[in-house]
């Protein structure tokens, strides 16, 4: 390699690092672009997922700018370099692409590509992606390819680590997928106990007090004051499972927007208050960003509906390349080892998961009488 073995090995294996940190499909893809544009100094790279129908079910780049992105259109279709890579499976190594008898012309948006190398990502005999460079930074030679056969090595490895990362990426997603495949059930499960006994005391009340309206018109109106609160209560259950079961737009909004979004929903829904800061935060990994939303609604949902608390305050700061939640109320706290001796867990064992599945750990603060915070940590992308 032309920058010399040792500082080459040094960024391979760097760029191997940075795409082992990533679980989200979409994060792991744009890592490997950007690692292999770095690696070989080129001014453009992009990555390609084939669907089934002739197209691109994901298609990232790096060296554009999201102007130019946007004004080049659709995303591209199975066809020239990009088809012959897919369906011969070998390397490219091309002078000028331009020039190949397979060059079938872009968008007037696109950059201007010259040189060029590109080589099929492959898990096993499947191929799952196709990966190409353009535009070598360095002089070379009229006529003559930028990219070595060095480079195509040294592209060649990447490829195959970024196929085991892509697919361990893929396994993740099925799994998170059943994850929440599973929590909706039992969210559903959840939402039928708590307002189907709402709404069928609710209907006895009611009862009961159309039967006194004649006979007992004092006692009438207690029950009626009784129906009252009742729906009130079925109404709160109904918002809490609603912000519960709503996908969260964490791609669109991010996850400040997102917390603050639902936590003024709860503010509204509930009688203690319930308030909200975001200071210093940086967006991170998906994947953490959901492990942090998820557990701010595990430990929201505990401060308001056990511990009586008049004020849950909620805060997302930064803490180094991280991130840390806290999730503070004034109830009336709890003493964590009694909990975990009587079997049970408030949602700690849900919330300690979800921590230690993205790298970050977990510290719960509770005594009775004393109000109970919860601070997650995480170390970032």
């Amino acid at each position: 390699m032309s920058q010399g073995p040792r500082s080459g090995l040094a960024a391979v294996s760097s760029a191997l690092l940075a795409m082992s940190r990533h679980l989200e499909v979409r994060d792991v893809l744009k890592t490997i672009v950007a690692s292999a544009r770095e690696l070989l100094d080129a001014q453009y790279a992009a990555l390609g997922v084939p669907d089934d129908h002739g197209g691109f079910a994901q298609f990232v780049v790096d060296g554009v700018s999201e102007e130019q992105w946007r004004a080049i259109g659709p995303l591209p279709r199975q066809h020239g370099i990009l088809a012959a890579m897919l369906r011969e499976a070998k390397a490219e190594r091309l002078a000028d692409v331009r020039k190949d008898p397979r060059f079938e012309g872009w968008p007037d948006a696109h950059p201007d590509l010259a040189d060029f190398l590109g080589l099929p990502i492959r898990d096993g005999e499947e191929v799952i992606g196709a990966l190409f460079l353009a535009n070598k930074r360095r002089a070379r030679p009229e006529g003559s390819c930028g990219f070595t056969q060095d480079d195509e090595e040294l592209l060649s490895i990447l490829a195959q680590h970024a196929a085991i990362a892509l697919t361990n990426a893929r396994l993740y997603e099925r799994s998170r997928e059943l994850t929440i495949a599973e929590e909706r059930s039992r969210l559903a499960h959840e939402l039928h106990d708590a307002v189907s006994q709402k709404l069928f005391s609710l209907r006895l009340t009611a009862q009961a007090a159309a039967a006194l309206v004649d006979r007992d018109p004092a006692r009438a109106k207690g029950e009626l004051h009784q129906v009252a609160s009742l729906a009130a209560e079925a109404a709160d259950e109904l918002r809490a499972a609603v912000v519960e079961l709503r996908p969260a737009a964490l791609e669109e909004d991010g996850l400040i927007a997102t917390l603050r979004t639902q936590i003024q929903v709860l503010d509204r829904a509930h009688s203690a208050r319930v308030t909200f800061a975001g200071t210093g935060f940086r967006a991170l990994p998906a994947a953490q960003e959901e492990a942090m939303l998820r557990v701010a609604q595990e430990a929201l949902h505990n401060a308001l509906r056990h511990s009586g608390a008049a004020h849950v305050h909620v805060s997302v700061g930064r803490r180094g390349n991280g991130a840390v939640l806290r999730v503070t109320d004034d109830g009336g706290g709890f003493d964590p080892t009694a909990v975990r001796r009587a079997g049970r867990h408030l949602g700690l064992v849900s919330m300690r998961d979800r921590t230690s599945g993205v790298g970050g750990s977990l510290t719960v603060q509770s005594a009775p009488g004393k109000g109970t915070t919860i601070e997650m940590e995480v170390p970032g992308g």
